[in-house]
């Protein structure tokens, strides 16, 4: 037994150790009333910046759409989306040829990126061995980096007069030419995606196909590529979306010339190159700069639906896995 008597000098055993035990305890208590203080406070952070980021699309969105619909007070609504005659100097401001020519040339820049893309992913997912397939990935990374004002020069000085010596015509810009330049510039993202995305089917399903006799292409288009389709969706959509923002490479080949294209070498206008080509000579308050501004707002409108079909194959992707 410990001995706590009292000596001369000394205070008690056993009140040494309860003081030790007291400062360990209040010690301890310390430190996690430190770490609950940090970590409330982390949380505060963490939804005081969602909330910023959240308050900043809001305001961007309410201010292009206030400013765009004022736009309504001088013409209607029938004469901007269904009118083809864009002259701010008559104020006549049409914007079917802008739209119409985003659309046309997203859907020409996916017709033939999607294929080229597909390819290229079956290819590094399937056909070449490990060694080639580390040596090729990083290359497609590598393109993703480049600025699009490389790629639009190219198009400009190299693309446009082959499409001339090619097709034989004196005009060579237009929606062949900027499709072409997207798809090279879209190509890289669709491709990587859709390679991880075949990637992370599981063995079992191809070693299951060849174990019933079918051959590698039928594996491919029968079993690989159904099972990755939420996966390659979710690139087709991210290349849609860049195709859809793109400005600078577009503005360069284009045209830039507000008429409808009732041909691929017919020069024309998509919303982002007349907003680029015009917004600087444009006064303030005006129905030229409401004009822009309503499509800006489309554009803003056209990538967040493309951002909510992305999380739904997400959410819809992760449902079937």
């Amino acid at each position: 037994m410990l001995d706590s008597t009292p000596v001369a000098g000394k205070a008690p055993l056993h009140a040494e150790l309860g003081r030790t035990l007291l400062a360990g305890s209040g010690k301890k208590f310390d430190r996690r009333s430190r770490l609950f203080a940090m970590n409330r406070m982390f949380r505060y952070l963490c939804v005081a910046a969602a909330a910023f980021v959240c308050l900043i699309l809001f305001l961007i969105l309410f201010l292009m759409l206030r400013t765009g619909v004022l736009t309504f007070n001088h013409i209607s609504f029938a004469d901007f989306f269904f009118s083809t005659d864009w002259t701010p100097e008559n104020e006549q401001y049409g914007g079917l040829v802008f739209i119409f020519g985003t659309f046309a040339l997203t859907a020409l820049t996916l017709l033939i990126a999607v294929p080229l893309s597909l390819m290229i992913a079956i290819f590094l997912s399937v056909f070449v061995p490990p060694w080639l397939k580390n040596a090729l990935r990083p290359i497609l990374d590598l393109l993703v980096g480049i600025p699009s004002v490389v790629y639009g020069y190219l198009g400009l000085t190299v693309l446009i007069p082959l499409i001339r010596t090619v097709t034989g015509t004196g005009m060579g810009d237009g929606l062949l030419a900027a499709a072409l330049v997207l798809t090279i510039m879209v190509l890289p993202t669709v491709s990587r995606i859709s390679d991880d995305a075949i990637s992370a089917v599981p063995a079992k399903f191809s070693d299951a196909s060849y174990a019933l006799g079918a051959t590698r292409f039928q594996t491919v288009w029968k079993v690989l590529l159904p099972s990755a389709k939420s996966g390659i969706m979710y690139a087709v959509i991210l290349g849609m979306a860049r195709a859809v923002g793109e400005t600078m490479a577009v503005v360069m080949v284009i045209g830039n010339t507000p008429q409808l294209a009732d041909s691929l070498l017919k020069p024309t206008s998509v919303l982002t190159s007349n907003i680029v080509m015009q917004i600087s000579n444009v006064p303030f308050d005006s129905t030229w700069n409401y004009a822009l501004y309503l499509m800006g707002f489309l554009l803003l409108l056209i990538s967040l639906l493309m951002i909510v079909a992305v999380r739904w194959l997400q959410r819809r992707g992760a449902r079937i896995s």
